[in-house]
Formats: C-alpha cells, structure tokens, sequence
C-alpha cells in the first residue's frame, strides 16, 4: 500500500490517533511528525460529538497561529509549521499525560468542585491546576505530589519536582501572553489547557494543539457571548443550526487571531553617543536590544558642543510619530541624557561608558540632575536594554513576552546548575 502524502510530506505509521486527530511518523524524518486534525468536534470526554464540516481546518488554522506566537516571543514548543489546510509539522516528544490547566476566572468546573466561590472570582496570580488524562475516570484532578510520585519518564527525563515547578511556570507564562493577546481584542482569556511533550534530547516543549478547544473566551468579558467550545458543551439537543453557530464561532476567533501589528517598526530605542569613542558600548546596548526585538537608531551628537544639533535630533525622532526612547550614552560631565529629558516628554535612560579610573564622577554626573528631569541611570548595556524593552512592553505584547521568555530561561538555567551540582542529571 502506497503511503500517504500531506502538504509534501510523506507520512509513516500512525503514532496515536484521537477524538480530534491522528499523528503520525515522517518518513523522511524521526525527529518530526504530523498532526493531522479531523473534522470532529466531541464533549464529555468523547461521550458527546459530532461531525463539524470544516473544523479540521479551522482548528489547524488556529493551533499554527497561537504556536507562532509563542514562538515569536521564546516560548519553547514542538511546532514547526503547518504544511496543509489540515495538517502540521511538529517536533516528536514523548507526550506526559497530564493537562496543565490556568484559569483567571472561576467558572465551569471550578465552581463546582468549589462550592461557595461565586462565578467571575478573580485570580491574582491565575490559579494552577493540573488534571491526569484518563478519559475513563473523567480526568481526574492531580496534585503536585501525585504527579511527582506517578514518576513519569519520557526520553530519560524523569518528571520530579523541577520539571514539574518549570511546566507550571509555562503554562501560566503561555496563559499570560495569550491573555494579554486576547485583551488587546477586546477579549477576556478566562482559563486555558496545555500539554507538554519532551522531545529526543530531554527538552521540555509545549505541544499537542491550542485551538477553541482549549480555552473559555468572552469577548467584551461577557459570558453570554462565549465563542468557545463551550457552546457546544452546553447544548442538551444539537441540531444542524446549532452546529453552524460553533463552527462559525470558531471561525471569528481563528481570523481574530493575529499578532502582526505588534512586529510592525511603531516603536524606536534612539542611542545618543555624545563620543565617536562610545561606540562600542553603544553596539552592546543594541546587541541586547536586538533580542528583545527592539528597533534601534544610533546616533552622535554632544549636549555641551552641540547643543542645538542635539535638540534637533531629538525633534526629528518625535516628529516620527511612533514609541520613542531615548539611551544617553555619555560620561565624564553627562549633559546628554538631562538636555534631551528637560526638552522631551519621551523617556530618557543614561548608560554612562564608565572608566575605571573615573567611575564615581562619570556615575554622579548622570545621578545628580535638576529638578524636573526624569531622566533614569543604568550601569550596564543590557540593563538599558532590558529597561527600554520593559517601557515598550506596556503596550506591545510581544516585547513583554520576550522579557517574561528570557526570566523563566534565566530560571530554568539556574535550576540545571543547581542540579548539576547536586549531583543530579540535568532534564531541561
């Protein structure tokens, strides 16, 4: 039997197949496999379904979106593309049979294994669950010390309080960004499953699928205009009509979803050298500015020699209409970062290049400004980077995601050192 072929590749033996899909090996590669969606739509844990024309494609369409997002923003996953209307590339992991559940507000199940708190309770910081994936037994809740004491293994990983601190971590960063995605549509993100996977080398990805049924969505934060799975969950008799509102519903948030704008060139850190000279340190600032996605601009002019060619400068950058920050890159007497500040309403952040022989004075001389000058002082190129990035985060969700990517990396490298020294196997 000749086998089959999906968005150019071709396919191998069927790994798993579910309600909602099948996976299967590629041939030309070990590494990676194929998910391929169906065109069913099923609650009750599979009690419930139904044919839904179009779904198969809708979900994919949505599952390659929100993954490109979280990869954007340095979340590690499994996905690597979509390759047809109903199929997708993703790296193979081991899958851990666990749901990762976040929720920000109380609502649906929560309220009734939690009698007593009232429906919209919000959480701060959002409430961690995690559920066993049994279908039999209803996917019954499991505790930390269970999961740990069920001492899963998976490509020699064995799933033990790191790993499982580290996913609990990812699901509430990969809550967060989408959340903060869905806000800027208007939408209320209110609570969200993941799964994760550990792939051939021991790394702990994001995998599976993250479409409409994955989360509880409310635009305008209005539970009567939920466009989620739910729908159909609370449908006692379903009919043709009610099965176009889902699908349709699972239409607009797929088209909804998308992260563009936010990588448009609207925002622009502007690094002011007052010296030829302080061009190194200048590249360091935008070395670090550029992993955080920033757009940069470099520029040389002096407060104390050139005044008014400063002050035009600056005029320029504000003329452009966009984000701007400004980096004051000089020492000695700094009079860069306070003249831009006392004539800009745009932030201003001194990164003096500091000379050891001079330190004190080239620190003192960007702290000790007049009053009125907001103007901030930094060290190091990449704290200026990073205190750009998180001005800018504000409003940009995808520079916020990279700094809150990079904090939980800093943490998960410091937690395989530590166990590297504790004599353990590092897993992540």
């Amino acid at each position: 039997m000749e086998s089959k072929e999906v968005g150019g590749y071709k396919l191998g033996k069927l790994i798993i197949e579910g309600k909602t899909k099948q996976v299967y090996d590629v041939s030309s590669n070990p590494d990676e496999c194929v998910l391929l969606s169906k065109d069913r739509i099923t609650a009750g844990d599979g009690v419930k379904a139904h044919d839904l024309a179009g779904k198969a494609a809708i979900s994919t369409k949505t599952t390659s979106k929100v993954f490109e997002l979280l990869n954007e923003v340095g979340i590690k996953t499994a996905f690597v593309k979509q390759i047809s209307e109903k199929a997708l590339l993703s790296k193979k992991c081991d899958m851990i049979p666990i749901e990762w559940v976040t929720r920000r507000l109380a609502t649906g199940s929560f309220l009734k294994r939690l009698p007593g708190v009232p429906e919209g309770y919000r959480f701060y910081p959002p409430k961690h669950e995690t559920f066993y994936k049994d279908d039999a037994n209803h996917d019954p809740q499991w505790s930390v010390e269970q999961i740990i004491s069920a001492k899963f293994k998976y490509n020699d990983v064995l799933i033990g309080p790191t790993e499982v601190d580290i996913m609990t971590r990812t699901s509430i960063l990969v809550f967060e960004v989408l959340e903060k995605f869905w806000a800027s549509n208007n939408c209320v993100l209110v609570d969200m499953k993941i799964e994760f996977g550990v792939d051939k080398n021991g790394n702990i990805l994001v995998a599976d699928v993250i479409d409409s049924d994955s989360w509880r969505l409310w635009p305008a934060g209005d539970k009567r205009l939920m466009v989620d799975k739910q729908v159909y969950r609370n449908l006692t008799t379903v009919t043709n009509s009610d099965l176009d509102t889902v699908k349709k519903n699972f239409e607009w948030v797929a088209n909804q979803i998308d992260f563009s704008k936010q990588l448009l060139p609207n925002h622009l850190v502007v690094i002011l050298m007052g010296s030829p000279s302080d061009k190194e340190h200048c590249e360091k600032i935008e070395n670090h500015c550029s992993s955080f996605g920033l757009h940069t601009a470099m520029r040389v002019t002096s407060a104390h020699k050139g005044t008014e060619e400063t002050l035009n400068i600056v005029r320029y950058y504000e003329s452009l209409g966009m984000k701007i920050v400004f980096i004051a890159v000089a020492g000695r007497s700094n009079g860069l970062g306070p003249v831009v500040s006392g004539n800009s309403a745009y932030p201003v952040i001194n990164c003096p290049p500091l000379n050891s022989n001079n330190v004190d004075k080239d620190i003192w001389s960007s702290l000790n400004v007049p009053s009125g000058l907001g103007c901030s002082t930094v060290v190091y190129p990449e704290t200026a980077a990073l205190t750009a990035a998180q001005m800018l985060g504000l409003e940009n969700y995808i520079i916020w995601g990279r700094i809150k990517s990079k904090q939980l990396d800093n943490y998960i490298s410091l937690t395989r050192c530590d166990k590297s020294l504790a004599g353990e196997k590092s897993s992540v």
